[in-house]
């Protein structure tokens, strides 16, 4: 792959299928980005690429920066591209408002927050039915609170507990993402209500250990698979990645860190470019 792309430099797709290469051969976000800055105009050009870059950019700690990039270019939907743009967009919002809150600048983590909870036009696509955005409101619901506004943050923190309870496998993008469970949970907390809070890190644990040995495969008219498919995927091998993956959000949800970082480095140990295993092991 390095061979063809060095006889033609100019070829976007190569240096596509190049970097996904290097994803999983292991490479560091930080050495993938430093790969696409040096190949720019190159990115420029498509649309899977440029949202690749955009990811990088965010899991290299620069949210503010990827939120620049997704808004300076209008996106286009393809099949396969489903739901990839719309997560940068939010997970960068995200990483901005948790900031602000840290910071103790509630009102600007609100702004953003509300900002996350509708898509710009430029994007190319809106949200899916049935989208709680549980991460949204409970982290709003934190930012009403902490600026005295407790009937709207506990309105938020209800909004945050609505959704399916039971976690999905690693298949399909337009699944629930295994995470909005944890902030059911969390936001159960905020609302004093123990019991379904411990129910849904409970779900996430079970699951993961139920399923962490399963051999999974794909059925032959699969669609809506969350991954680029240029290289064949072993399937059972990200099925364990994800299970590890929910027992560590399960421990976050219980509070023992400790075992949330365990599993969470188990995951990662495994697929070094897991972006929400890469997200939450930072938050701890």
């Amino acid at each position: 792959m390095e061979r063809a792309f060095s006889l033609d430099e100019s070829d976007a797709r190569v240096f596509l299928e190049l970097d996904q290469l290097h994803k999983k051969l292991g490479w560091s976000f930080a050495q993938r980005l430093a790969h696409m800055e040096a190949h720019r105009a190159l990115v420029e050009r498509r649309d899977d690429l440029f949202i690749e870059f955009v990811t990088l950019v965010n899991l290299c700690g620069e949210p503010a920066r990827a939120r620049e990039l997704i808004l300076s270019r209008s996106f286009h939907p393809w099949e396969g591209g489903e739901g990839k743009v719309t997560t940068q967009y939010t997970l960068s919002l995200l990483q901005l408002a948790r900031q602000a809150l840290r910071d103790g600048r509630p009102g600007d983590a609100e702004k953003l927050l509300r900002s996350a909870l509708t898509y710009p036009e430029n994007l190319g696509e809106g949200k899916l039915e049935g989208t709680k955005d549980n991460h949204i409101y409970y982290h709003l619901g934190l930012a009403l609170e902490r600026q005295g506004r407790e009937d709207e943050a506990r309105t938020c923190f209800l909004r945050a507990c609505e959704g399916a309870v039971e976690p999905a496998g690693v298949m399909y993008y337009n699944d629930q993402p295994a995470d909005m469970i944890l902030y059911q949970g969390l936001s159960f907390l905020k609302l004093g209500n123990i019991r379904e809070a411990r129910s849904r890190f409970y779900r996430l644990l079970d699951y993961g250990e139920r399923h962490l040995e399963d051999r999974v495969k794909v059925g032959y008219f699969a669609v809506s698979l969350p991954d680029f498919l240029i290289f064949d995927e072993d399937y059972t091998l990200k099925n364990r990645v994800h299970c590890y993956y929910l027992m560590g959000l399960a421990y976050m949800g219980l509070g023992d860190a400790a075992q949330a970082a365990a599993f969470l480095d188990k995951a990662l140990a495994l697929e070094p470019s897991h972006m929400m295993a890469t997200v939450y092991r930072a938050l701890l």
